[in-house]
């Protein structure tokens, strides 16, 4: 339902563009995020944007160096990542659901991609 690409390796201070391809049932209306596991550790919370794009939210990791935005009308959405650091190694998840004021956390998104994984040498 959700399909997120753009990982890869990339040398400390680079940049990547993740995108989150998703068909009209899991994106219209809904607000996307993005969020990140890395190994041994939980799920955390990195970005979201509501369903205009008036609203974009960052966590304090990213904030300053990530961009999150949304293309409604091909139903996609990106998180570009500038001057990445080895400690942003992860693998990358979007997910879509209704908006809520707890949208950092992972319960409060109904529609989850597989994953795309980003790795940042040092």
């Amino acid at each position: 339902q959700l399909q997120a690409s753009g990982g890869g390796l990339v040398q400390a201070g680079g940049s990547l563009r993740l995108s989150c391809a998703a068909s009209g049932r899991t994106f219209s209306g809904y607000a996307m995020g993005w969020f990140r596991q890395a190994p041994g550790k939980e799920r955390e919370f990195v970005s979201t944007i509501t369903w205009t794009g008036a609203g974009l939210y960052y966590a304090d990791s990213v904030k300053g160096r990530f961009t999150i935005s949304r293309d409604n009308a091909n139903n996609t959405g990106y998180l570009q990542m500038n001057s990445l650091k080895p400690e942003d190694t992860a693998l990358y998840y979007c997910a879509t659901g209704a908006w809520s004021s707890k949208y950092y956390l992972a319960r409060s998104y109904r529609y989850w991609g597989q994953g795309t994984e980003v790795t940042v040498s040092s």
